[in-house]
């Protein structure tokens, strides 16, 4: 404790120095535009940071190391200098066969993985002939209405090679049906199957609002899909607890953070009751 109040009393006079030799003459060349400022979370942001700041943090509690609680400095003890984020462009657009166009020209350019981007009707379950679609097929997103669709989307893609992301929620566990389908044609064991499934239904009732069902049917086709890919494609993620809608539906940094995790704790409830085991 002593050491920490010498530590404070030297900052404090070293930035009273500051202030008098640095800030004023600065100030008054150049007044601050604005008497507070805010992050975009609407906390107030100092103008100065010091030790003194973080008096009262501990290293092991607050920070830790690389790879342990509370990973603040990244789940990976050596970061990205072992291994590389997989690198995959959101892509999607038009006919399935132009999106695989795209897709080999993206894995030819080194893209480590996929990540699919569904049109409209496609996240909400319409076929591109129904009339609800019309003027929004392969807008925003790739169209696929069927197994066909699928295939093509595909072709000639080593699913047991390529990781694939897909953006998809009320239907998920149809065009999971569907890619799987086209990975056995192909030969493909789905055990080796990687990749992530969006899945998030809870953020489409509070955000985005690409939903189908009532939310409790909702629900336990989100459960059944982690049920069966726990058992039958391990390796694939099937659920991707995503935040951003929400803040981009007008929640600040806080409520984004709150609502995302809250939403991510009933997914694991909802997996408990049904008897699955964390």
């Amino acid at each position: 404790m002593p050491e920490t109040k010498e530590v404070n009393s030297a900052t404090e006079e070293s930035v009273a120095r500051w202030e008098k030799e640095t800030l004023e003459p600065s100030l008054a060349k150049h007044p601050e535009t604005r008497k507070r400022f805010e992050s975009v979370s609407l906390e107030e942001v100092n103008r100065l940071y010091t030790p003194a700041d973080i008096a009262d943090l501990d290293f092991s509690r607050d920070i830790s190391f690389p790879g342990e609680f509370p990973y603040t400095r990244g789940i990976h003890p050596t970061g990205y200098r072992g291994k590389l984020w997989t690198m995959r462009q959101f892509a999607g657009f038009s006919t399935p066969e132009e999106t695989n166009s795209r897709f080999r020209y993206l894995l030819a350019q080194g893209q480590t993985g996929l990540s699919v981007a569904y049109d409209l009707p496609t996240l909400m379950g319409y076929d591109a002939d129904s009339p609800l679609s019309e003027g929004e097929v392969g807008k925003c997103g790739v169209a696929v209405s069927s197994l066909a669709d699928m295939e093509v989307l595909f072709n000639k893609i080593p699913l047991e090679q390529v990781t694939v992301s897909q953006t998809i929620n009320a239907p998920a566990s149809v065009l999971l049906a569907m890619y799987l389908v086209v990975a056995e044609k192909q030969g493909t064991d789905w055990k080796k199957i990687s990749g992530t499934l969006q899945n998030d239904i809870l953020k489409e009732y509070i955000a985005q609002k690409e939903w189908i069902y009532p939310i409790r049917p909702a629900m336990k086709l989100v459960v059944d899909t982690f049920e069966f890919c726990m058992e039958n494609v391990p390796r694939y993620n099937p659920v991707s607890v995503s935040g951003y809608h929400i803040r981009e539906a007008g929640a600040t940094a806080v409520q984004e953070l709150a609502f995302t995790l809250r939403d991510g704790l009933e997914y694991v409830e909802w997996g408990l009751r049904a008897g699955l085991e964390l």
